[in-house]
């Protein structure tokens, strides 16, 4: 028997699932451990062993392999909370990350920002300007060296780093993804000043093309990649000490994971590990359900995240935006704002009730946690209307203090508005439900698909409270919510269901037709760099896929879009078919018409993803059924719940999630309670349980969605 565990580092819970390979799953969660998230991690593998009964060393010696999400790194740079690093770059280009390419004033922007451009800022600057340096080489547009590198410059630049505290360096020079070889020498340059140095080079981070995103890129690996390396280190000789037998992976943002040892030296891919393990899990849930159209929510104590599932494939995007730079990393796409349990509700200069993005995290926590938060938070407001037990979560572990979350929604919220506490709770409840339900309006409708077409999955230990109601904003009458035994745990799930995944890219722009045997030259130079990262991972996999894309775009555009391309030789009616597929999925995103054949159609990158198959993936096993679909055997009772001004606070049936069987059926409104997390079935829908312990929520009358 093997393990494999998922661990699901988040802002305020710790979460694991455990799998042996023939149908056990279990699932476990702690508290985290700000700002050493190692014992979070550890504390929720005990609870994990004590559930099987063993030591937590048996329990290690067994595992085939743990992996692991962690929101660190993405928190580190989004709160600008980074050591300072030194920039090299080529002389007379160092301006180029101030400048930001005129980008820093629009992308990541509100509507509302872009219409007050004197009141924008750019105040996340990446790198000191007397840590930016600039030294004399330059390779031209085909890779030539036209001056060759000065090695003295790049010493002497060095040690002036060096002598101000600096002990990380990233290096970016024109046209390197062209011709490496003079980033290449100036790591060797730093090594042999400061062996000790952490160097990141563009053309291993980011070999594509555009000078601002790819400095902007490497610069952000290089200020994570320290810090991701000292907690990897520290977490795996814990784990080693407690006899762990196989390997430590980190999940990265494009869904896959990869050996903890080669994380750090390319650590901005794992910026989004924690947000993409949830759109993994529900990709795996979706086939053993028969889903492939999926919304996958996750709504945990810090962040509301919404992913995209079509056709079964999650939607990959090629880059990402943080604090206004755009951010080389393929990733599966996932929307994100901090709307979860521990979200902050306050009034605007307006008197106006917003919710987030601003969390009161683990530390102190939600007012009701009694831990010194004085801001009431979505969960203080849920404690309010009856939706979650006064005993607490967690089963009764986490105590809750009903009187502290009615004094701060009294002092912060229904005083200042003339509310009562239950009429200011009401309202956090319904603005947390539109604001959710905004982000998958988004998600869903402007990647170009109607939302009636797909199912709303809900996870995360405070989206089951809202998501009958937030499917129902953009009208999806469906809602799976994965209970069984990964309950709120279900993005540990995901990282568990995991495969190796690993992506290698370069630009070589060019514009169509292209020339078959180039394109085929690309693409097998990146085949051959995928096998060898995949053979360092030190696994044995069960298949090896390989998959290949070009970003193309229509001349004089900004506008790429990823597009599929066989594996094998290629001919030029394969790339004919490539250009077609282009111009589909580009009015797909952007409308029919919207495209311009005529100005042509240029590749720009070239990409390839390589997925090592693990030998087992979590299968969650199947409940016990019932002898028929009426659930009164798990009714504990009923208590006054309010889910919405429209309806108040009204007699509530609660159930017990654990004497619920496959075929029970519920009528809302009622509330099932987990020991993990609290499922709402809204006023006018039906829960039923399947085969595997999930929760389905139906509206009775799709069409006429109604509103709590």
């Amino acid at each position: 028997m093997a393990y494999v565990l998922g661990v699901d580092v988040g802002g305020t819970f710790t979460d694991a699932v455990l799998d042996d390979g023939e149908g056990m799953v279990i699932a476990g969660k702690a508290p985290s451990t700000p700002p050493d998230y190692s014992s979070g991690v550890m504390d929720v593998l005990e609870v994990i062993a004590q559930q099987l009964d063993a030591s937590i060393e048996e329990m290690l010696a067994k595992t085939h392999h743990i992996a692991h999400g962690t929101t660190s790194s993405l928190n580190a740079l989004v709160m600008n909370r980074v050591p300072d690093i030194g920039f090299l770059t080529t002389k007379g280009h160092r301006d180029s990350i101030y400048i930001m390419n005129v980008e820093g004033r629009y992308l990541g922007r509100a509507p509302e920002e872009l219409q007050n451009p004197i009141g924008q800022s750019k105040s996340h600057g990446l790198v000191r300007k007397r840590h930016a340096l600039e030294v004399t080489e330059r390779v031209d547009r085909d890779g030539r060296v036209v001056v060759p590198l000065n090695e003295d410059e790049v010493r002497e630049a060095v040690r002036t780093l060096v002598a101000d505290g600096i002990s990380a360096i990233a290096v970016s020079l024109l046209w390197s993804f062209r011709n490496p070889a003079h980033e290449q020498r100036i790591r060797e340059i730093a090594h042999e000043v400061d062996p000790d140095l952490f160097v990141a080079i563009s053309s291993e981070v980011s070999p594509r093309i555009r000078e601002f995103a790819r400095n902007a890129t490497t610069i952000m690996s290089t200020q994570i990649g320290p810090g991701l390396r000292d907690y990897l280190g520290e977490l795996e000789s814990k784990l080693r000490e407690k006899k762990l037998a196989g390997p430590l992976l980190v999940m990265q943002s494009n869904g896959g994971a990869v050996a903890a040892a080669e994380a750090p030296g390319n650590a901005i891919s794992t910026v989004g590990s924690v947000l993409t393990g949830g759109v993994v899990g529900a990709v795996s849930l979706g086939q053993q359900l028969g889903h492939s159209n999926i919304i996958a929510t996750d709504a945990g104590g810090t962040t509301f995240l919404a992913g995209l599932i079509v056709d079964g494939e999650p939607v990959r995007s090629s880059t990402t935006i943080i604090n206004h730079h755009p951010i080389n990393v393929p990733t599966l796409k996932v929307h994100a704002i901090g709307s979860g349990g521990g979200a902050i509700a306050w009034l605007d200069a307006g008197g106006n009730l917003q919710i987030g993005p601003h969390s009161a995290q683990a530390v102190p926590g939600p007012a009701c946690y009694g831990n010194g938060g004085v801001e009431p938070t979505n969960t203080d407001a849920n404690l309010v209307l009856g939706i979650i037990p006064e005993r607490g979560l967690l089963g009764g572990r986490r105590a809750l203090d009903v009187s502290l979350a009615r004094e701060a929604i009294r002092t912060r919220i229904a005083g200042p508005l003339g509310l009562s506490i239950e009429e200011a709770a009401a309202a956090i409840y319904e603005v947390q439900n539109a604001q959710t339900g905004d982000l998958l309006r988004k998600t869903v409708v402007e990647a170009g698909h109607d939302p009636r077409g797909f199912i709303v999955y809900a996870f995360g230990g405070s989206g089951p409270a809202h998501c009958g109601l937030y499917a129902q904003e953009i009208g999806v009458p469906n809602v799976v919510v994965p209970l069984g035994q990964v309950a709120s745990a279900f993005s540990a799930y995901g990282l568990a269901s995991s495969d190796i995944v690993l992506a290698r890219e370069m630009s070589d722009p060019a514009a169509l037709p292209l020339d078959p045997q180039r394109v085929q030259r690309n693409f097998e130079k990146l085949e051959e760099q995928v096998h060898g990262m995949l053979a360092r991972q030190g696994l044995n996999f069960s298949s090896i896929k390989i998959e290949r894309e070009i970003d193309m775009r229509y001349t004089m555009q900004l506008a790429e879009v990823a597009t599929s391309v066989p594996t094998g030789d290629l001919t030029a009616k394969h790339l004919a078919t490539a250009a077609d597929m282009f111009e589909s999925k580009y009015a797909d995103l952007f409308g029919k018409g919207s495209g311009f054949r005529e100005a042509g159609i240029q590749a720009i990158t070239y990409r390839v993803r390589g997925t090592g198959v693990l030998p087992f993936s979590p299968t969650l096993p199947p409940m016990a059924q019932a002898d028929s679909a009426d659930a009164s055997e798990a009714l504990t009772g009923t208590r006054k719940v309010c889910l919405g001004a429209t309806h108040g606070y009204v007699d509530t049936a609660i159930y017990d999630y654990d004497k619920l069987r496959a075929g029970h059926t519920l009528r809302g409104p009622a509330v099932i309670e987990v020991p993990t997390t609290t499922v709402v079935v809204p006023h006018a829908t039906t829960g039923t349980i399947d085969k595997l312990g999930n929760l389905h929520i139906t509206v009775d009358a799709p069409g006429a969605v109604t509103q709590a």
